[in-house]
């Protein structure tokens, strides 16, 4: 049952009870205790130039112009590092303004940031890249402050990255490359990728964008559309199992408790045919099933995306599943929530 709804805002990423969202080119959080009266509090802004501070004013020029924040990294000083057209922007603590500190040279924006532990940040490139040039993951050592490259797969071996991802139980990254024959990849990864090991490849099962780590392994959803899709389990012993199938592309992930959600997203495709945004929910020794779904809306996917359901980046420590449907009838550009239980 959803519990409150919030148009015009985007859910980002967790830090425990906290949720961090966006509104236009303003961060907000909020402390998540009762969904019936929560607090958006104001944390920071970007100040854009002036004809996207115009179009995302506007739910449909918005998602002409992919405004807005896109993905976004909470880090152990306290600051945050967020992903928006063109750049990556850092805020440092105390401060209420984020500021541009590199400018994204190819491609439009990173599709996710991971932090660690220890204050390191990571994005991969993700760019349309025809010609199959070497595609770079960079590194941030200081908050964000600067970056460099931290490792680079060299000309013809994969088309982008999908995203790295912290595993704080194998302590590593997990890195997730596509599009075509062995270009879809899951890597392994040390912190610092002086060691990076490929351990699934070769097929549109291993094109992933979304993996979700849990003690027992990784559960991930492929992002094909060429294929049917499913959601699978690698467990730490390094044995795949196909979980479940689900109607269409996969692209988003994430844990509430002991539960695992994944959302499909309607994408054109000769295989995977479902008009409905779906969201997936199981959990270690229980099925799978679908437990929420969303018309896509009657405005064209190429200018003004994909349905899709996205789902917040993090460490979630509540009980609530928090929901950003966009290009869905009703729904679009709405932020929802819904208590779901330990």
């Amino acid at each position: 049952m959803r519990t409150s709804r919030f148009p015009g805002l985007r859910a980002l990423a967790w830090d425990g009870d906290i949720l961090y969202a966006s509104r236009h080119y303003e961060l907000l959080r909020a402390r998540v205790q009762d969904l019936s009266a929560l607090d958006w509090q104001p944390v920071a802004v970007f100040r854009t130039a002036w004809r996207r501070r115009l179009s995302v004013t506007n739910r449909l020029t918005a998602r002409l112009f992919r405004d807005g924040f896109h993905a976004l990294a909470t880090l152990p000083s306290g600051g945050h590092v967020a992903a928006i057209p063109g750049a990556i922007v850092t805020r440092a603590p105390n401060d209420d303004e984020f500021r541009v500190s590199h400018k994204i040279g190819r491609g439009t924006r990173p599709l996710h940031i991971a932090a660690v532990p220890d204050g390191a940040i990571y994005w991969g490139e993700y760019f349309d890249n025809a010609a199959r040039d070497e595609v770079h993951i960079y590194g941030s050592s200081d908050g964000g402050r600067t970056w460099s490259v931290a490792y680079t797969f060299p000309k013809g071996a994969i088309r982008h990255v999908h995203n790295v991802v912290h595993d704080p139980w194998e302590n590593c990254l997990w890195v997730l490359t596509g599009d075509y024959g062995n270009e879809c990849r899951i890597l392994r990864a040390a912190f610092d990728f002086s060691r990076v090991e490929t351990v699934l490849q070769g097929n549109q099962q291993a094109r992933a964008v979304a993996l979700v780590p849990m003690p027992e392994g990784l559960y991930f959803s492929s992002d094909t559309p060429q294929e049917s899709n499913f959601i699978y389990l690698r467990d730490r012993k390094g044995m795949l199992s196909r979980l479940a199938p689900i109607s269409s592309s996969s692209i988003c992930g994430c844990r509430v408790g002991e539960r695992i959600f994944f959302s499909t997203m309607v994408e054109p495709s000769q295989v995977n045919r479902d008009r409905r945004v779906r969201i997936y929910c199981g959990s270690s020794g229980a099925g799978w099933r679908p437990l929420l779904a969303w018309r896509k809306d009657r405005w064209p996917m190429g200018l003004f995306q994909y349905g899709n359901a996205l789902l917040p980046d993090g460490h979630n420590a509540t009980s609530c599943l928090a929901v950003t449907t966009v290009a869905v009838e009703s729904d679009d550009m709405t932020t929802s929530f819904y208590s779901v239980g330990r």
